[in-house]
Formats: structure tokens, sequence, C-alpha cells
């Protein structure tokens, strides 16, 4: 896989990995992962959610009245 980044933001990956002393790669690989691990949150709690107000809908709807 090749990524292509802007300039801007291939600089700034740049100067992270040295601050960090990491390689520009290591670096993006990290943020891919807390990305795909935020996303799977997010997707976690939609489901959950709409689980819960499915089984609740009753009690939902007496509270928001």
């Amino acid at each position: 896989m090749n990524l292509r980044l802007p300039e801007e933001i291939q600089e700034s990956l740049r100067q992270r990995a040295e601050e960090e002393g990491r390689s520009m790669h290591a670096v993006a690989v990290r943020a891919i992962e807390r990305y795909l691990a935020g996303e799977a949150d997010r997707d976690t709690v939609a489901r959950l959610g709409a689980k819960y107000a499915a089984k609740h809908a009753d009690l939902l709807r007496k509270l928001g009245e």
C-alpha cells in the first residue's frame, strides 16, 4: 500500500516522528490503530444504544412526558 499525504501533513508527521524518536511509519500505524479502535467503540455504543432504546421504549417515552 502506498499512502500519499499532503505536504503539510507529511511534514507534521515527520516532525512528530522525530520528536518521539520513532519512524513515520510507526507513528502513522499507531494513529490508524487508534482511529479504528475509536470507530469500533462508536459502533458498539450505537448498537447497544439502539438495543436498549427498543427494549425500554415505554420507559423512555414516559420519561419524555
